[in-house]
């Protein structure tokens, strides 16, 4: 799979390039990256990473919930030992909370993304798990 399709999925999903970033991101140490393809197009990626408990998943990129879902357990089954998995789901994508809710992910905090001026146009109906809360 060709890298710009990586960054081109991503673009939907977040409102500015950030190529650079993802670079690093899906190649820090113990990051993990999976990437799914159907008929040699990208439908959608995500990313595991050591937290400081456990592991947060973010981002989770996918044109469906089914995409969405091979995605999480593909991820979900990294980590070699029983470990706390984060998701960090955006509240407007229903399947998003659907799946957490699957696998009997809890709330534990919540946010909310605000904006000055208008939203930007993203594909939310995409967003399974944004990056990070800290960073969208």
């Amino acid at each position: 799979m060709a890298w710009e399709d990586v960054l081109a999925y991503d673009d939907q999903c977040f409102p500015a390039p950030r190529e650079e970033f993802l670079r690093t991101w899906c190649h820090q140490s113990g990051h993990q990256a999976i990437a799914y393809q159907e008929d040699g197009i990208l439908r959608g990626y995500g990313v595991l990473r050591p937290c400081r408990v456990g592991y947060k998943i973010g981002p989770l990129f996918a044109d469906t919930p089914e995409v969405a879902e091979i995605i999480f357990l593909a991820l979900k089954a990294i980590p070699t030992a029983e470990n706390t998995i984060y998701l960090d789901v955006p509240e407007p994508n229903q399947a998003a909370i659907t799946l957490a809710t699957k696998y009997s992910l809890q709330v534990v905090f919540e946010t909310a993304r605000m904006y000055t001026g208008q939203a930007p146009s993203i594909a939310l109906d995409k967003i399974y798990g944004v990056t990070s809360f800290e960073l969208g």
